[in-house]
């Protein structure tokens, strides 16, 4: 055979005929010594029961860290807040109003978030209500805020344009009459 130039099958360049003729199904070629078909099968059965059950101790780790994220921007909206004082202004307004539209918006994709962890060995549930709760937490921080800026209307001056004008119970007058 010449360098460079390869087997020619059917006419073809560098084919391998990949075709059995034989008629049994299973060849008769014996396993190597110390081979056993049913010890590796128990193996890669074990093996892979262990790698599930880390992949949903992993995933349920996980899972956790995620509900308890909410704690962290907690902490630092709360400062934050602290930070801006209780006065009326661009800035104490515009960190209430994060710290209300936070939460609110986490609280809208709590599926999202945990689809990641869904396994049918992995229970949600309680990372699930600790995020609610933490970002819950938030929520009311940030009305916290509002009652402190004096943005809620708690007080009764509040609600007096929803009140009757009182009825005049007595007239007094004096003085010259001109009519």
């Amino acid at each position: 055979m010449e360098k460079g130039k390869g087997v020619m099958v059917g006419g073809r360049r560098w084919a391998v005929d990949f075709t059995d003729n034989s008629t049994s199904p299973s060849r008769d070629i014996p396993d190597p010594p110390g081979f056993s078909r049913s010890s590796q099968d128990q193996d890669d059965s074990t093996l892979s029961r262990q790698k599930k059950d880390a992949e949903s101790n992993w995933k349920s780790q996980k899972a956790w860290e995620v509900a308890q994220a909410p704690f962290k921007n907690l902490l630092m909206m709360g400062f934050m807040m602290w930070m801006a004082g209780s006065t009326v202004h661009l800035f104490s307004i515009g960190i209430t109003f994060s710290a209300l539209w936070q939460p609110i918006s986490a609280l809208q994709g709590v599926g999202k978030v945990f689809e990641p962890y869904k396994d049918s060995r992995v229970d949600l549930l309680g990372p699930k209500l600790l995020f609610i709760a933490l970002n819950l937490g938030g929520l009311a921080l940030g009305v916290w805020k509002l009652n402190t800026l004096g943005l809620l209307p708690t007080h009764a001056s509040d609600w007096v344009f929803s009140l009757p004008p009182a009825q005049e119970v007595e007239h007094s007058g004096g003085g010259i009459p001109l009519c």
